[in-house]
């Protein structure tokens, strides 16, 4: 397997349909839990809702990139996510990431070796390879703390 597909492996493993590495991944920790579960903040802490709309953003910036487009995501917008007021409106967002996610994971697997090598955008953000394997490190670091607000919010339910 070269370099690029072992890369969107990973990605999909954590974002879709993985239990490699942390034994669940995104879309199997967020499909079951409807809006109001998704919104609630414990102790001010980031939302599930928020923290998919985080991930969902970087993965949505990247493809632009790796499509051709600019580089034009942001940290500091990073958290701006509309107000989800409705189951329709976290479906929605659940579905953008979950699309997002697949064509993502589709545009690394076709990069051949020389891409993944070369300067993501600009020599200063280093390669692609870096900022592909840092972005599933994201995703893993964000997966964690889903995990756990999703066990504190089922069990303030209780």
């Amino acid at each position: 397997m070269n370099l690029a597909k072992q890369i969107a492996q990973q990605q999909r493993e954590v974002l879709l349909d993985g239990k490699w590495i942390a034994l669940t991944n995104l879309k199997e920790q967020i499909s079951d839990l409807n809006w109001q579960q998704a919104t609630t903040s414990i102790e001010g802490l980031n939302s599930i809702a928020l923290l998919t709309f985080h991930l969902n953003y970087y993965v949505a910036g990247l493809i632009k990139v790796l499509e051709g487009g600019p580089l034009d995501i942001s940290d500091k917008f990073s958290f701006d996510m509309p107000p989800i007021a409705s189951e329709e409106a976290w479906l929605k967002l659940k579905d953008d990431t979950f699309s997002n996610a697949e064509r993502f994971v589709a545009l690394i697997s076709q990069m051949d070796e020389a891409q993944i090598s070369g300067p993501f955008v600009d020599e200063k953000y280093g390669s692609y390879y870096r900022n592909l394997t840092g972005m599933t490190e994201h995703c893993y670091y964000h997966l964690g703390q889903i995990v756990l607000l999703k066990k504190l919010v089922l069990a303030k339910e209780a």
